[in-house]
């Protein structure tokens, strides 16, 4: 790779000819926050000549200016399309955000794309590169998804290419690091005063030759004699990492045999054992310099994702079946098959409207006709199931701010669908008269929540559909009326998750909300058995209200609810009044009794009372029925019970001991341990979910972005009566009662 002119195809930036499947790439960029993925796309879209030198498309526009949340924080919070072409073949490169906050766009690149581009910093701490991109590496490899490495930042100070490349090689190869090797070595260029010494060029380890970037062009020479010697070893090593993923297995034995193996035999293996998911290169790239056309690495890049990343062909559609669950054929990336397409990706344009970004699996997509639109699964995050038919609006394919209309678009392509009003990120689209359902892509379970209230009347009637529309865009996050609180929450993944929400919401919905406390679902009971009388009599002349029963409470074991027992005798409380005793007293319950907060695990029994023959009436045993409640617990302690999760935590293995000193501290148990895989442990605890409210932000910075967890309800259990002290003194006016 890298030895072989190229002819570009004129203006590359304008809507690519190469519309078939065996002409396309689908490339997502992933790497740590900060990596460099962006700048890397810039760079590779000048190199293939889709913007000019000042890194600007037809309109004046640069390929981040699409979106204002981004511009702000200077940083990627949601996945992005531009597709070049190179060599005859349109490439979509997907950049995904690298924080973990959206990993949700992440999974959704990683469904889109066919091959995978991991962007390491040479300036990032190596633990940058063992953190969460190594937990993108093996979601990778569970798939047998194609990688390749590339190493940006190489004009930084104090940088180690080779270093770095080993690095790569220890933290992805596993138990074969020769499966992770570079392709290429940087050729430095004179020291700078500060005794850096900048890459102005590669030398390619196969060829023998190098590749000077130095002037902002690419020109290729042979490496001199002084050179050779130095690249050897690397290629040496490189040579039998390639004959060991070959499949001739006679090639290692004339190899080892001392047989030189010919450059194109190498280079074919190469592409090979890349497409297959058996080889990861190593490459390096870097922006070009002021005025240059061609950064540094971008040609050995596009090479490489041509020659070596598979085609849409080669990658196997997800599972489908019918709406109703049947199973059907796999699909094959066929343009005359069954049209089998799914959003990846839904946004909101002002003046477009919903733009649903699409990868066509099988068949072809064509603007204006119907499709049927089935999905997805996700009803407890806020997104409803579909099964209905829309019709498609444009087609265009997207760069920057510019909208390049698309006349139609094959299996194994990516275009944007304007006006589907329904279809929701994760969603198929079919044939109407023969509709399918695409396996859904595992989501993150959303787990900081952020409780949020209207900040007007006018904010509070527009609410409800800004929530619905933030919610179509985002399958990461949950959508939650609690029933307990009446608390309008949103659970998010983590910090800059919530704040891009609050920003969506106000600048793209235009609604304004305030962030409030998160209140936990808590409970009372009574903490000893109790009597009392509840006696509701009133003569003002006329018709009165006259009832009074005596009931008895005590407590009862946890998860057992309210019972109420009749145990009136001689007609005491006639039976036609029994059940509105019962209706008073759950009523109270569901109110509470002390803190506010709903009264469970108790039995109520009715034992007396007295009636009127004609002042006595279903309302006025509610209340007497209501009163007596109030009244016994008055006479003895009422505990305050919590919810408490059961929290189950994913982290290699020199995290336990932090993460279980962790998790004791906020007054849980842990309950057991657990090897997960090589070198991970699962921890599995109950914790009160009142000491995890921000647990998925603090085990982040714990464990270094490595570390995942999951929590579910278990039970609520009596809260240490000074942490209910506490929470009595703290607790807002007007909390929930």
């Amino acid at each position: 790779m890298g030895d072989k002119a190229h002819t570009h195809l004129g203006a590359a930036g304008r809507a690519a000819t190469a519309d078939q499947p065996p002409s396309i790439r689908n490339v997502v960029l992933v790497g740590h926050s900060g990596s460099g993925k962006t700048t890397l796309v810039e760079a590779l879209a000048l190199t293939a000549g889709a913007v000019n030198r000042a890194g600007r498309v037809e309109d004046g526009s640069t390929l981040s200016d699409h979106d204002e949340i981004e511009h702000r924080r200077q940083r990627s919070v949601q996945l992005s399309l531009v597709p070049v072409e190179w060599d005859g073949c349109k490439i979509n490169l997907l950049d995904a955000p690298g924080y973990a906050d959206f990993v949700g766009e992440l999974r959704a690149g990683l469904r889109a794309a066919d091959a995978a581009l991991f962007v390491v910093s040479a300036a990032q701490e190596e633990g940058a590169v063992a953190g969460s991109t190594r937990l993108i590496w093996e979601e990778c490899a569970a798939v047998g998804m194609p990688r390749a490495i590339v190493v940006t930042h190489l004009d930084t100070a104090r940088t180690d290419y080779e270093r770095l490349a080993r690095v790569c090689g220890e933290l992805f190869g596993g138990d074969d690091p020769d499966a992770v090797l570079p392709l290429y070595l940087p050729v430095l260029g004179p020291e700078a005063a500060d005794g850096h010494a900048p890459a102005t060029g590669l030398v390619g380890l196969l060829t023998r030759r190098i590749f000077d970037y130095s002037t902002g062009e690419r020109r290729e020479d042979p490496a001199d004699d002084a050179q050779l010697p130095l690249i050897e070893e690397a290629r040496n090593r490189l040579i039998e990492g390639i004959i060991a993923e070959s499949e001739d297995e006679t090639l290692m034995d004339r190899y080892l045999a001392g047989e030189d193996i010919d450059l194109k035999t190498l280079v074919e293996d190469l592409e090979k054992a890349v497409a297959r998911g058996s080889f990861h290169p190593v490459l390096a790239a870097a922006p070009a310099a002021p005025g240059g056309r061609q950064g540094l690495g971008t040609v050995e890049l596009l090479d490489l994702i041509t020659r070596g990343f598979p085609t849409p062909l080669e990658r196997p559609a997800p599972e489908v079946t019918t709406p109703r669950g049947e199973p059907r054929p796999a699909l094959s990336c066929d343009p005359d098959g069954p049209l089998v397409a799914e959003v990846v990706k839904t946004t909101s344009d002002p003046y477009v409207g919903r733009i649903s970004l699409v990868r066509v699996f099988s068949g072809t997509l064509r603007p204006d006709e119907t499709v049927h639109v089935s999905g997805h699964g996700l009803a407890d995050r806020g997104h409803e199931d579909h099964d209905v038919d829309e019709r498609v609006g444009s087609l265009f394919s997207p760069f920057g701010k510019q909208q390049r209309p698309m006349d139609h678009c094959v299996a194994g392509d990516l275009a944007c669908v304007a006006k589907l009003s329904r279809a929701e990120t994760g969603d198929t689209l079919s044939a109407k008269d023969d509709p399918l359902l695409m396996e859904p892509w595992s989501m993150p379970d959303p787990l900081l929540p952020l409780a949020i209230q209207a900040r007007s009347k006018a904010d509070e009637d527009k609410l409800s559909q800004g929530l619905a529309r933030l919610a179509a865009e985002d399958p990461t996050m949950r959508l939650e009326q609690n029933p307990d609180t009446h608390q309008v929450v949103l659970w998010c993944l983590g910090e800059a998750h919530v704040d891009v929400a609050l920003e969506r919401l106000r600048g793209r919905y235009g609604v304004q909300v305030d962030a409030v406390p998160h209140r936990v679902a808590l409970r009372e009971t009574f903490g000893a058995p109790a009597t009392a009388r509840g006696r509701h009599v009133k003569q003002s002349g006329g018709h009165g209200q006259f009832a009074i029963c005596d009931i008895e409470v005590e407590p009862l074991p946890p998860g057992s609810g309210i019972e109420f027992v009749d145990k009136v005798v001689g007609g005491a409380v006639p039976r036609q009044f029994i059940p509105s005793v019962e209706k008073g007293v759950r009523a109270q319950a569901a109110r509470g009794v002390a803190a506010g907060y709903p009264l469970v695990d108790v039995r109520v029994t009715l034992v007396d009372g007295k009636a009127h023959s004609v002042d006595s009436s279903d309302a006025a045993f509610q209340t007497a029925g209501a009163l007596a409640l109030r009244e016994a617990a008055a006479g003895v302690p009422v505990s305050l019970l919590e919810p408490v999760a059961e929290v189950r935590v994913l982290v290699p293995d020199e995290y336990v001991g932090p993460v279980m000193s962790d998790l004791s501290g906020r007054r849980g148990r842990v309950v057991g341990t657990e090897q997960a895989g090589p070198g991970r442990t699962l921890v599995r605890a109950e914790v009160p979910e009142l000491e995890i409210g921000r647990y998925a932000v603090d085990l982040r910075s714990l464990a270094h972005g490595t570390g995942r967890f999951g929590r579910s309800y278990a039970r609520h259990e009596a809260m240490p009566p000074h942490v209910a002290d506490r929470l009595r003194k703290e607790e807002p006016e007007g909390a929930p009662r």
